[in-house]
């Protein structure tokens, strides 16, 4: 929303971040702008993308720059790159080997930890997800001989009662019972 007069002459002038530089000679550039609602008074942030030529490819994602007015380039082009005003760093590490390396660590299998001193280990019995029911079955059989191994007591089912109105009259109640 800036009017700077001087080498732009009256032409709009921006400043945003670039948040898309794939195309050649184009950069994306987002320029955020706070408003205050009319009725609410609260302050709004509204962002707005605007495509920009960059003759040079001086500008890359993250960088902070200034946008200024400029004839038609293309047909959603209408702004041109005046300045680069910040550079961001990215990482030298790319997604790629990231993500590969995160997969190899999942992967990998995990040991169980250690008994405490003077137990054994219990052994456990891993399932696959998409096993079927039968092997579901025998997981949950061998974890009630587990409860029952630590002598866990199993709770009883609980008995099922005919519900009552609440807004029932007192003698209703009462023959229910």
């Amino acid at each position: 929303m800036t009017n700077i007069p001087g080498i732009w002459g009256r032409r709009k002038v921006r400043d945003g971040t670039v948040v898309s530089d794939k195309m050649e000679k184009t950069i994306v550039v987002a320029v955020q702008s706070n408003i205050r609602h009319p009725l609410y008074k609260k302050t709004i942030r509204r962002v707005k993308k605007y495509m920009a030529h960059d003759e040079h490819g001086q500008a890359k994602i993250g960088d902070s720059v200034r946008i200024a007015e400029a004839a038609p380039t293309s047909k959603r082009k209408r702004w041109q790159l005046v300045e680069v005003l910040t550079r961001i760093e990215l990482p030298e590490i790319a997604p790629e080997a990231i993500d590969s390396t995160l997969v190899q660590e999942l992967a990998a299998p995990v040991a169980p930890p250690p008994p405490p001193a003077g137990e054994e280990a219990p052994e456990i019995e891993v399932v696959q997800a998409d096993a079927g029911p039968e092997a579901l079955e025998t997981q949950e059989q061998t974890a009630t001989a587990e409860m029952v191994a630590h002598q866990e007591p199993e709770v009883p089912p609980m008995e099922e009662e005919e519900p009552v109105q609440m807004d029932a009259a007192p003698e209703a109640t009462e023959e229910g019972a």
